[in-house]
């Protein structure tokens, strides 16, 4: 089987990282097309021996690309198109049907209950989205929550596979030694309480709650904010304005996995605890890649963690509120002391292998189908 995955961009973020993950354990000949941007994924799925095709789009309204995208498909002679986050399911969606490539799957990373990619969910971004959804035999949720939300929207249950996104958790597996160098490179004490965020930094994520909560802690306590994006700059601000601005690091983009001391699994062994406020989430990665890492977690919104049998979400707690309430938390998982640093069931039951078995399966319906 042959098939062509198609993204909006390759830059670096949960659904760009995961695609790179996936292609490492897909038992397909796989090419990737991205319509925008190729950012450092792109290079890193270069160096893993995938070929990656920049279509050049100009904006959303580029109609020029279709055609080129049609005759991407039509030369790669693909048995299968999978397509990833909303631009691309669009044009990805009909380009491959008007290719005549009719096993057609798409994979829902960030549908919320209220926006999807920083968009409103009104009535015009519905009924797109629908239209789009019916050229395709199957749209894959990363998780039962957004299975749930995609029904509401309209999609019918027999076209929805659920394929939980995926974690390498041996990549992520706690290094005393790594923390130890990590820490010695970004500067921080070895006897500091370091508090992680990670994600985009963009107003949806609410790291600011993070910023705030900071100033009621105690000195020695420190926030690690792995990512990029817009709001840095506010974020900044806020931790000026807050006091705390040097006691906070921010590390920008995280590179691509091999680079001791600066890659995620890297950073995480400096942590102590992982914090995600935000209040609306389509999976919860970086949840689940703390859990991976051995680290306490405190969240406001994680289908990962909230879809999983009663009693395997051991090491994750979440938080109902905003400011005051992280705080709190934070002093109360810091009061009761380091924990051994292993990963619970509910990291292992998002091995990466499993994952891609199950959309293995999802591909073999999709191409039977045709």
């Amino acid at each position: 089987m042959r098939a062509l995955h198609i993204i909006t961009g390759l830059g670096v973020g949960g659904a760009e990282q995961q695609l790179r993950l996936l292609l490492r354990h897909l038992p397909v000949r796989c090419d990737v097309v991205t319509l925008t941007d190729p950012g450092p994924v792109a290079a890193g799925l270069a160096a893993d021996g995938v070929r990656v095709v920049h279509l050049g789009m100009s904006g959303n309204r580029d109609l020029t690309a279709l055609p080129r995208l049609v005759r991407v498909i039509r030369a790669g002679r693909y048995d299968l198109v999978h397509t990833h986050l909303y631009r691309a399911c669009l044009y990805g969606r009909l380009a491959a049907r008007l290719a005549g490539v009719r096993a057609v799957v798409a994979t829902e990373h960030s549908l919320g209950d209220s926006q999807m990619e920083g968009r409103r969910l009104g009535p015009g971004v519905r009924a797109l989205y629908l239209a789009g959804e019916r050229l395709g035999r199957s749209t894959v949720a990363v998780s039962p929550t957004v299975a749930d939300r995609l029904r509401r929207w309209g999609v019918p249950g027999p076209r929805i596979a659920v394929v939980p996104n995926g974690v390498d958790i041996a990549r992520f597996r706690f290094d005393p030694g790594l923390r130890e160098l990590t820490r010695r490179r970004l500067g921080l004490p070895a006897d500091a309480y370091v508090v992680g965020g990670v994600g985009r930094l963009a107003p949806g994520k609410r790291f600011d709650v993070l910023i705030r909560a900071l100033a009621g802690l105690p000195g020695d306590c420190r926030l690690l904010l792995v990512g990029g994006g817009m709001e840095e700059t506010a974020l900044r601000r806020a931790a000026h304005d807050a006091g705390v601005a040097d006691r906070i690091l921010f590390t920008g983009e995280r590179p691509a996995a091999g680079s001791p001391g600066a890659d995620l699994p890297s950073l995480m062994a400096a942590m102590d605890v992982l914090a995600s406020p935000s209040p609306e989430e389509a999976f919860g990665l970086a949840v689940v890649e703390a859990l991976a890492a051995g680290l306490p977690v405190l969240y406001a919104s994680c289908p990962a963690v909230e879809d999983l049998p009663p009693g395997a979400e051991h090491g994750a707690v979440r938080v109902e509120g905003g400011v005051d309430a992280f705080a709190r938390a934070l002093a109360g998982v810091r009061a009761r002391g380091p924990a051994p640093r292993s990963a619970p069931e509910a990291a292992h039951h998002y091995c990466i292998t499993r994952s891609a078995a199950q959309l293995m399966d999802v591909y073999a319906a999709a191409v039977s189908r045709t």
